[in-house]
C-alpha cells in the first residue's frame, strides 16, 4: 500500500510518498518550514502545501509533536498553545480531500523501528527513545504500540526528564559527553525501574554520536541505535494510517 508520510516538526514539516509494506521513500522528500508562530491554521497550510507538491490524492498518514487522539491534538510542546484541543484529522481531510491518520512522532518513529528498524522481529518490550531538542519516547508491546506515552517528562533531578538528559540540556549548559551520558543513564534507570524493556533503541539527532554517547550508556536491556534514521517518522505515520492508527473519528 502506497501512503503519503507527513512529519510536522518545530522547525520543518517533511513529507513524501512511502511503501508501507518496505517503509521505503517512494521519492525526495519536501520540506517547508513550520510556521512562525506555529498555528494550527498555519500548519495545516504549510503540510497541505507539501503534499500538493507531489499531486497527491490518496490516504494520508501525520507523525505531530504532541499527544494525538482522535485527530485532536491534547498538548503543545514545540508549536502555537492554540494547538491544544484543535481537531487537525478534520482539517488536514479537509484541506486535502482524502483520509488522514495521525499519530505522535515518537509513536511514528517507534512503528517504523519495530516494522522495518532495530526493533524489527522482537518480541518484547520495546523502548524506543529519541534524543534531541527533547526526548520522545514510544513503548512497543509484542509488537502492539502504546500509544502517547510521553515518558520524557517524568521528573528527573527534581526536573522535568527532557529539560534535564535531552540534547538540548547538553548544549544548553555546556555538558561535556560523559556528564551527559551520566545524566542520561539516569533516566534510562528510571525507565527500567518503571518499565524493565527487552531492548532500547536510541534515536534522534544524538544517536548518531556512537563514540561519544552511545558508548557510554548502560542499562540491563541491550542498547542499540536506531536504523531508520531521516525516514523514521515519515514511515512511521505512513504505516500508522495504513493501520488505522491514531485516525480521526
Amino acid at each position: 500500500m502506497q501512503v503519503f508520510g507527513l512529519d510536522v516538526g518545530g522547525s520543518g514539516i517533511k513529507g513524501a510518498p512511502v511503501d508501507t509494506q518496505t517503509g521505503e521513500l517512494l521519492d525526495e522528500r519536501a520540506r517547508v518550514g513550520t510556521p512562525d508562530p506555529a498555528t494550527p491554521e498555519g500548519i495545516v497550510e504549510a503540510a497541505a502545501e507539501v503534499v500538493s507538491r507531489f499531486g497527491w490524492n490518496g490516504p494520508v498518514g501525520c507523525g505531530f509533536p504532541a499527544v494525538m487522539k482522535g485527530g485532536v491534538a491534547h498538548t503543545a510542546a514545540n508549536i502555537d498553545e492554540q494547538a491544544v484541543g484543535f481537531d487537525f484529522g478534520g482539517a488536514l481531510e479537509e484541506a486535502l480531500g482524502c483520509r488522514v491518520g495521525l499519530v505522535n512522532d515518537a509513536d511514528a518513529a517507534g512503528l517504523a523501528e519495530a516494522r522495518w528498524g532495530a526493533a524489527r522481529d522482537n518480541n518484547g518490550l520495546v523502548l524506543v527513545l529519541t534524543v534531541g531538542t527533547g526526548i520522545g519516547t514510544a513503548l512497543i508491546s509484542d509488537g502492539t504500540l502504546v500509544p502517547n506515552t510521553e515518558l520524557g517528562h517524568i521528573e528527573l533531578g527534581g526536573r522535568d526528564a527532557e529539560s534535564y538528559a535531552a540534547d538540548a540540556a547538553r548544549k544548553r549548559e555546556n555538558l561535556g559527553w560523559k556528564e551527559f551520558a551520566g545524566r542520561f543513564n539516569e533516566y534510562l534507570g528510571a525507565m527500567e525501574r518503571l518499565f524493565w524493556p527487552d531492548l532500547i533503541v536510541i534515536g534522534g539527532g544524538a544517536s548518531k554520536k556512537d563514540e561519544k554517547f552511545l558508548r557510554r550508556l548502560e542499562a540491563r536491556a541491550d542498547i542499540v541505535p536506531a536504523e531508520m534514521l531521516n525516514t523514521a517518522g515519515l514511515a512511521g505515520a505512513a504505516l500508522a494510517a495504513a493501520d488505522n492508527i491514531g485516525a480521526p473519528a
